[in-house]
């Protein structure tokens, strides 16, 4: 008797007609499919997780005479850690944690195409999702009104259902971008940035509008995000028709690393080590708006622990899936460079990013259970994540893309300041060195922690920029450029000439602050 194929809820489309990631295929891949997988004991691994998360509890100071903290990154502002976080989320989504999956890359579910086409947004459409849009089907809808925002008086919340108990979790694409504060409110500039294309399109259909939005947002993503954190060199090298006034030219994209043979999977190097560094750009507190909102002069934690119940305290912290109080409005002003010059020492500057390092901040030691299982140590869940998907090593990953490979004596673990590389009078540095955390790192380094110690080299003093090294900056560049070429529906693949609406750009340039500047205007 024939029995009926079980269904697996969430695999995406052919997903089950391969298991080739090792070469070049399936929704998730690998790029460097013929280097060995590297090994490590958990011990070590526990040991070096242990070691990369700050040992300081205490907030930053306020801003008043000297607000700069020795751990901020002077070339990227601290809306660029969680506009990465957004990207990603569009790109991918694994609901079944990897840190349960012992097969190859195959073995994870994912219910996102590997594009650049905000379905974190869109969801499955109008007809499949009304409860997004309005009556019309062109719009989204939005929440309650947000305040606290001098630069934005019209910040709306994301719509969220209102159950007789528990939290209000908000109705939109993909969960996970209600995960922070910041997160969430970003969502609700994406769909208001959709709402004003639907305005300035009114004669057009949904899809249109999708498409133009979808088109500004590659277009940010390009010219804005990826030089930002990559550097403009290694985006030309990739992609050399940037460097002909902005826009497409003649040159040949050179993805020497990112291959595939029918369509574009997402590889495991990228997703599981050199997209993670964002983690070490999390602040410890972030100033949401201008206004006095709490005791610290409204400088909110990513998450703080009442002391009295020993549970994360929701009234005052960043924790998402939660209707989070009203004046909890972001000014993104503080959060990216609108060319305002804000004074540098005072409650308006732009808040830096901390520094693409081997340093997390303190609370992501202890990740709340809202936020994250065992482990909670969340340097520890992206090694042994690394671990259960059989990365190879940095120096493997290195050698194979023809850059010279860090010595082991310079792979340090901790803060890129100037205190990390003081020489101790034992003549060693105050950031210890890999090796000595534990033998099995003797030229042997996680890919993940190798990509931001590579970063971490270009340190020269507390004010120099901090930006992806070779390997990590390749990766990125290379998958960023390969997903989007790939993509036979993004403005690089299927009309390369195209360019943002004039009214939206400020002087020729359209990137966030453009985008945002036109989302609420």
């Amino acid at each position: 008797m024939q029995t009926k194929p079980v269904k697996q809820h969430g695999i995406l489309r052919g997903l089950d007609a391969t298991r080739a990631s090792d070469s070049f295929e399936g929704k998730f891949g690998r790029m460097f499919r013929t280097l060995p997988k590297a090994h490590f004991p958990d011990e070590a691994l526990e040991a070096l997780a242990t070691a990369m998360v700050s040992t300081d509890t205490g907030a930053q100071t306020p801003e008043t005479d000297n607000p700069r903290d020795d751990e901020e990154n002077t070339g990227i502002s601290a809306g660029y850690t969680y506009l990465g976080q957004f990207i990603d989320h569009d790109l991918t989504f694994d609901p079944a944690s990897s840190l349960q999956q012992h097969n190859d890359p195959d073995a994870l579910v994912d219910y996102r195409t590997p594009r650049f086409d905000l379905d974190n947004l869109y969801g499955r459409g109008p007809d499949d999702q009304p409860y997004l849009y309005d009556e019309t089907g062109r719009k989204f809808l939005l929440g309650r009104p947000l305040n606290g925002s001098p630069f934005d008086g019209h910040v709306q919340d994301l719509q969220r259902n209102n159950p007789p108990a528990g939290d209000k979790r908000a109705i939109i694409g993909d969960p996970r971008n209600d995960e922070n504060v910041i997160v969430s409110q970003l969502q609700a500039i994406f769909l208001r940035f959709h709402n004003r294309l639907a305005d300035e399109y009114p004669d057009h259909s949904f899809s249109f509008v999708q498409q133009q939005v979808r088109w500004h947002y590659q277009w940010m993503v390009l010219h804005d995000f990826l030089p930002t954190i990559i550097g403009k060199e290694t985006l030309q090298q990739i992609l050399p028709q940037l460097d002909k006034q902005n826009h497409a030219g003649t040159d040949h994209p050179q993805l020497r690393f990112y291959k595939w043979r029918n369509e574009p999977f997402m590889p495991v190097e990228f997703s599981v080590a050199a997209y993670r560094f964002g983690h070490s750009m999390v602040r410890p507190v972030y100033r949401l708006n201008t206004n006095k909102m709490s005791p610290d002069d409204g400088r909110v934690p990513i998450f703080r622990i009442d002391p009295a119940t020993g549970r994360p305290d929701l009234a005052n912290s960043l924790l998402g899936f939660r209707e989070f109080p009203s004046d909890f409005a972001i000014d993104w002003r503080l959060f990216f460079d609108f060319g305002n010059k804000p004074n540098p020492f005072s409650p308006e500057r732009i808040q830096p990013a901390y520094k693409i390092d081997t340093s997390l901040v303190n609370p992501l030691l202890n990740l709340p259970p809202t936020v994250a299982g065992n482990p909670h140590n969340l340097a520890l869940r992206n090694l042994m994540r690394g671990k259960r998907m059989g990365l190879p090593s940095g120096q493997n990953v290195a050698r194979k893309m023809g850059i010279p490979v860090i010595p082991d004596e310079k792979l340090l673990v901790g803060k890129a300041t100037k205190d990390g590389n003081k020489i101790g009078s034992d003549g060693k540095k105050a950031n210890p060195e890999l090796v000595s955390i534990h033998p099995a790192f003797k030229g042997n380094a996680p890919l993940w922690y190798y990509i931001l110690a590579e970063a971490q080299q270009a340190f020269v003093d507390n004010d120099t920029p901090i930006r992806l090294g070779p390997v990590g900056g390749r990766i990125v560049g290379e998958v960023f450029v390969g997903l989007m070429l790939g993509d036979g529906h993004s403005y690089l693949a299927q009309q390369p000439e195209w360019q943002p609406l004039e009214k939206l750009s400020r002087q020729g340039v359209f990137g966030i602050t453009e985008l945002i500047s036109a989302a609420i205007a």
